[in-house]
């Protein structure tokens, strides 16, 4: 101590010594958050490579590297219906090198089906910012006797119980909306599970099924072909590629619209610093400006969004808050 305060009284000596120890406590902490990231981030997808989900977050990985100088490196934790993933990254540390993709699946329907899921997506994440929407757009087998949502209507209220629509299983997001359909619409749509949404998707084509809700992007050759016809779309607008569609709020069904557009954002653990947030964010907003990122978005018929973390954070809520009353109501269970 004499070393570093020779001339001082004692009692000065050792005040001036605790407030320089408590300083370099701190500082360490203060000047890692102001030089993050200093390596390597790690972005958690829930689900296997390859879906839309997988190649939208490796664009937006790839371009957020410019803004934060590091690489932004994706790690697939697929497994229970994305909740191996969300949970690892609810459980990381909040040091903004482990952050995940979050799912309209893993945010608003799995918190509230499933059981073993032990994610309060409101409490358990930081929100960053929704990255990207996919419109959705339900169609009719060719041998379904209507070609326009007057005609589908009318249909499937002359014969409740008869015809029948698939999903990609019990409890998912797909399910959620037939089961939506049945109760907003007062109509009455035989739900028919499958194991994923491409065993769902050929038994439209089959007419195994006559009625399907499917992403846009997963439906559109199908629809171009002429082997599914499009009655309503779910999206903020109609699509370029169909003009003649009406999205379902035009068709007097806004909340089912808002239900039926598959949404998914960045999320970091909860107690996450706000000035990582606030970095991460920009980095991800900058990222969906890259022209070659929109251009590669819109040829997948995804939107981009970008928006604040609050407007995020009511995202989720509102989700949840929906979801609830259409699983009460229906009665939905995920066994």
């Amino acid at each position: 101590m004499h070393r570093f305060f020779p001339t001082l009284p004692m009692s000065r000596r050792r005040s001036l010594m605790a407030l320089a120890l408590a300083a370099a406590s701190v500082a360490p902490g203060l000047a890692s958050a102001q030089a993050y990231p200093q390596r390597a981030i790690k972005l958690v997808v829930p689900f296997a490579p390859g879906g839309s989900t997988d190649i939208v977050a490796r664009l937006v990985a790839e371009k957020m590297r410019a803004s934060l100088g590091q690489a932004v490196v994706v790690e697939n934790k697929a497994g229970a219906g994305g909740m191996v993933g969300a949970e690892a990254v609810a459980k990381a540390a909040p040091d903004g090198y482990t952050i995940g993709v979050g799912t309209v699946s893993t945010l608003t329907v799995n918190p509230l089906l499933l059981k073993a899921s032990r994610v309060d997506p409101l409490k358990d994440f930081t929100p960053i910012t929704t990255l990207a929407s996919i419109p959705s757009v339900i169609s009719m087998s060719p041998s379904f006797p209507g070609k326009s949502f007057a005609e589908f209507q009318a249909e499937v209220r002359r014969k409740p119980d008869f015809y029948t629509a698939g999903s990609p299983g019990i409890g998912s997001i797909g399910h959620l909306i037939i089961e939506a359909m049945n109760e907003d619409m007062k109509i009455d749509i035989r739900h028919v599970p499958y194991r994923g949404m491409g065993p769902a998707i050929t038994s439209a084509l089959s007419g195994e099924t006559q009625i399907l809700s499917d992403q846009y992007p997963s439906s559109a050759a199908h629809i171009k072909a002429g082997k599914l016809l499009p009655v309503a779309v779910a999206a903020g607008k109609r699509l370029a590629d169909l003009p003649q569609v009406p999205t379902l709020k035009e068709l007097g069904y806004a909340d089912l619209n808002d239900l039926a557009i598959t949404w998914f954002g960045l999320v970091a653990p909860p107690g996450l610093p706000a000035d990582i947030q606030k970095k991460l964010h920009a980095a991800a907003l900058d990222a969906l400006k890259d022209p070659g990122l929109l251009s590669r978005l819109k040829d997948m018929g995804v939107e981009p969004v970008g928006n604040t973390a609050e407007e995020f954070r009511q995202l989720m809520a509102q989700g949840l808050a929906r979801n609830q009353r259409i699983i009460q109501s229906r009665r939905i269970t995920a066994e």
